[in-house]
C-alpha cells in the first residue's frame, strides 16, 4: 500500500502573531501630543488600546497615560477603564491643578539655589518649597485615575522607568552556588552602587521568554516617582517587594526620563523577552523634540553655570537627555526596520514656528492646550500614511488575539478594515 508523503500543516506555515509595543515619551503637558494620537487612532479603529497593544512603555507623561489606559474596568475588568479621549479631558482639566500658574516659581528657585551656595538656611528652603511645584497637587490627579490598582492589574504588560537615586533598593548580585557567607564576589559589582535605573515590569504577553516576577507596587507609587522631573517636583520615595516573598524595600525616585527613550527601553526592559520567532512591531509616539545645537562661541561663553542656566535653554541638560538616544538610534533602526513607526516632530524648526507649543513641560495654558492640539494636527498630516498602516497593524493585531469570537465581532473588523483601506 502506497503511502502518502506528510506534508506540514497549514498552521505550521502561517507566521506567528507580531508583539505590538507602543512607547510614550515624557514631556509633562505635552504628553497631549500622544493622548491625541491614541484618541484618533481609538476613534478610526472603535478599539481600546488595551485591546491592540501587547506591550506599553515609556516614563514621565508617558507612564501616566500607558498605567491609565491599563486599569481595568471595575464593572468589566477585562475591559479598560478609560479611553484615550478621557486621558486628553484629563491633561486638559487638570493641568492647571498639578502646574498652576506661578510667577515667582522661578525667582523662589533662584533664591533656594542662592541660600543653598551661601547662607543655607534650612527655613528658608522649606519656605521657598525648594523652588517645586506641590507634589501633592499632582497625586491627587494620579489618586483618581489609579486607585489602589498594583503593578500585576495591569491588562497589558506594562514597564514603568524609575531612576532611584538611592541604592538600598538595588537587588543583591548573586553567583551560582552563593551561600549566605559567601565573603566576595567574582564579578564586579561596581554599577550597583549608588544611584541606578530601576524598571518596574508587568511582562504578561503571551509567549514572553522568561518574564520576570512583577514587583509588588502600586501604579499610583511607581508613577508618582517616573513623573518627579527635577526642578519641577522633588524625589518620591515610596515602598515596593520584588517578589511576594521578598523583603520591603524603599525607592527614592526621580523622573524615569533620566535616562529612558525607545532605544533603551527596548534593549534594556523588552528585548530579552520577545521570542525569536515573533516580529516585534515598536510604534512610538512623540511629546515634540528640541535637541538645539551650540555654536563652539556660545558653549565657551556659557561657563560651568551658564551650561545649566534656564535662561540658555539649559544646554547641558538638553544634551543629557539627548545624548544616549542620539547614539543608539541608527542601530536601533537597523535592527526594528520597516517594523519601527516614529511620530515625532521639533518644537524648535519649521515654518509655524510662532505657532508651535511651548518646549516648557508646565505650561497649561488655554494657548497652549490650543497649540498642542494644531501641533498633533500637523504631525498626523505629515505622517498620514504611516498613520494608516499602523492602524490598520492594530486592528488585524486584534483580530489575531481574538480568533474564534462572535460573528458580529468579526463583521466589525471587516468593516473597520474597509474604512482604513478607504483612507489611504
Amino acid at each position: 500500500m502506497k503511502t502518502k508523503n506528510k506534508t506540514p500543516s497549514s498552521q505550521e506555515n502561517v507566521p506567528k502573531k507580531p508583539i505590538i509595543a507602543l512607547f510614550n515619551y515624557g514631556g509633562g503637558m505635552r504628553g497631549l501630543l500622544p493622548a491625541h494620537f491614541m484618541q484618533k487612532i481609538e476613534e478610526v479603529t472603535g478599539l481600546h488600546m488595551s485591546d491592540m497593544v501587547d506591550v506599553f512603555m515609556g516614563p514621565s507623561t508617558g507612564s501616566i497615560l500607558n498605567a491609565a489606559l491599563n486599569i481595568p474596568n471595575p464593572h468589566d475588568p477585562s475591559k479598560p477603564k478609560f479611553r484615550a479621549r478621557h486621558m486628553v479631558r484629563f491633561y486638559e482639566r487638570e493641568g492647571l491643578h498639578i502646574f498652576p500658574r506661578d510667577s515667582f516659581r522661578a525667582f523662589r528657585s533662584m533664591i533656594h539655589d542662592f541660600n543653598n551656595r551661601t547662607m543655607r538656611i534650612e527655613q528658608l528652603g522649606n519656605l521657598l518649597k525648594h523652588g517645586h511645584y506641590e507634589h501633592a497637587n499632582l497625586g491627587r490627579s494620579l489618586r483618581a485615575l489609579y486607585g489602589r490598582q498594583k503593578l500585576s492589574d495591569s491588562l497589558k504588560s506594562l514597564i514603568i522607568p524609575v531612576y532611584n537615586i538611592e541604592g538600598a533598593a538595588l537587588r543583591p548580585t548573586q553567583e551560582v552556588g552563593d551561600i549566605p557567607h559567601s565573603p566576595v564576589h567574582n564579578v564586579n559589582t561596581f554599577l550597583n552602587e549608588g544611584g541606578h535605573a530601576v524598571w518596574l515590569k508587568n511582562i504578561n504577553f503571551e509567549g514572553a521568554i522568561t518574564p520576570p516576577t512583577t514587583p509588588v507596587v502600586d501604579i499610583f507609587d511607581a508613577v508618582m516617582a517616573s513623573t518627579a522631573a527635577p526642578t519641577y517636583f522633588p524625589c518620591f520615595p515610596f515602598q515596593m517587594k520584588w517578589s511576594e516573598d521578598s523583603p520591603t524595600r524603599t525607592v527614592t525616585g526621580i523622573d524615569g526620563s533620566i535616562f529612558d527613550n525607545p532605544c533603551i527601553s527596548y534593549m534594556g526592559a523588552l528585548r530579552q523577552h520577545i521570542p525569536k520567532d515573533r516580529d516585534l512591531i515598536i510604534i512610538v509616539l512623540g511629546t515634540g523634540y528640541f535637541n538645539r545645537s551650540y555654536l563652539k562661541e556660545d558653549w565657551n561663553r556659557f561657563g560651568s553655570l551658564g551650561v545649566v542656566d534656564p535662561s540658555n535653554d539649559m544646554p547641558l541638560i538638553n544634551i543629557f537627555f539627548y545624548a544616549s538616544e542620539t547614539a543608539l538610534l541608527d542601530s536601533f533602526k537597523q535592527e526594528m526596520g520597516d517594523n519601527l513607526y516614529i511620530f515625532n516632530k521639533s518644537l524648535v524648526s519649521g515654518p509655524y514656528m510662532n505657532d508651535y507649543p511651548n518646549t516648557d513641560i508646565d505650561d497649561a495654558s488655554p494657548e497652549n492646550l490650543r497649540k498642542l492640539r494644531n501641533f498633533f494636527e500637523m504631525t498626523l498630516e505629515e505622517n498620514r500614511k504611516s498613520f494608516n498602516e499602523i492602524c490598520e497593524l492594530l486592528v488585524k493585531n486584534y483580530d489575531a488575539t481574538h480568533k474564534g469570537e462572535s460573528p458580529a465581532n468579526s463583521l466589525k473588523s471587516r468593516i473597520r478594515r474597509t474604512f482604513l483601506r478607504g483612507e489611504n
